[in-house]
C-alpha cells in the first residue's frame, strides 16, 4: 500500500513538470508571434523623420534646372535678387566692373547663371547693395528670378577669406549661389578681407 502511494505521488510529480514544461513551451512561442507580428521585414526601409527646420543640401530632378536661350552681354540686366529676411531686392547686372557694381548686384562673368548646376557667383559693395549681408543667417532664403525663371537659394554658410582668395569661384558640381562683398562692414577704407556667403538651390520655378 506505501509503495503503491509512493508510486502514485511520483506520477503526479511527472505530470505537473511535463504540464509546466508544455505550458512555458507556449508562452514562449506565444511571444514569438506577438513580437514578429510587430516588427517591420528585414527588407523594410527605416524612415528617419527629417526636423521641418533642417536644411538639407539640394537633390533637384533635371527638369529643375535652368536653360537661357542667350548669354547677357556685360552691362545687360540678368534679374533681380531678393532677400526675405531683409525686405530687400536689387537688380542683378552682368558683370563686375565699377560701372556695373554701381547699378546694382554684379554677376561674375566666369560664372554659370543663376539656376545652372554650377557655382553662380554675385558681387556687391559693402557700402551700397550688401551693406547688410552680414545680417543674414544660415537657413534664411535668397529669391533670385531671371528669364530663365525664379530660384529658391538657402544658406549654408559664411567665411572670411582673403580677396585674392580663389577657392571662392571654384565650380561646384550642385546649384549653388556664391554672394562676395569686401570686409568687414561699415568701413569704406582700402581692405584685403572678403566676406563670402554660399547657398545652395532648393526649388525652381521654369519660364522655359
Amino acid at each position: 500500500m506505501h509503495r503503491v502511494a509512493k508510486k502514485q505521488l511520483s506520477n503526479l510529480k511527472v505530470f505537473w513538470i511535463d504540464a509546466a514544461f508544455v505550458a512555458a513551451l507556449i508562452a514562449t512561442l506565444l511571444v514569438v508571434v506577438f513580437l514578429q507580428d510587430r516588427l517591420p521585414p528585414q527588407d523594410a526601409a527605416v524612415v528617419v523623420p527629417i526636423p521641418p527646420n533642417a536644411t538639407c543640401p539640394a537633390t533637384l530632378p533635371e527638369e529643375s534646372v535652368a536653360t537661357y536661350d542667350s548669354y547677357p552681354e556685360p552691362g545687360d540686366k540678368v534679374g533681380t535678387i531678393t532677400f526675405e529676411s531683409l525686405g530687400l531686392s536689387w537688380p542683378i547686372i552682368e558683370g563686375t566692373e565699377d560701372d556695373q557694381l554701381s547699378r546694382g548686384v554684379g554677376h561674375y562673368i566666369g560664372s554659370v547663371l543663376p539656376g545652372i548646376e554650377d557655382n553662380s557667383i554675385l558681387s556687391g559693395h559693402r557700402s551700397t547693395v550688401f551693406a547688410r549681408l552680414g545680417e543674414l543667417k544660415k537657413g534664411d532664403r535668397i529669391l533670385v528670378e531671371t528669364s530663365a525663371g525664379t530660384f529658391v537659394y538657402v544658406i549654408v554658410k559664411f567665411k572670411v577669406v582673403d580677396r585674392s582668395d580663389q577657392t571662392v569661384i571654384q565650380p561646384s558640381e550642385d546649384p549653388t549661389l556664391t554672394l562676395t562683398t569686401c570686409y568687414p562692414f561699415g568701413n569704406v577704407a582700402n581692405t584685403t578681407k572678403a566676406y563670402i556667403v554660399t547657398a545652395e538651390l532648393v526649388s525652381s520655378d521654369l519660364k522655359n
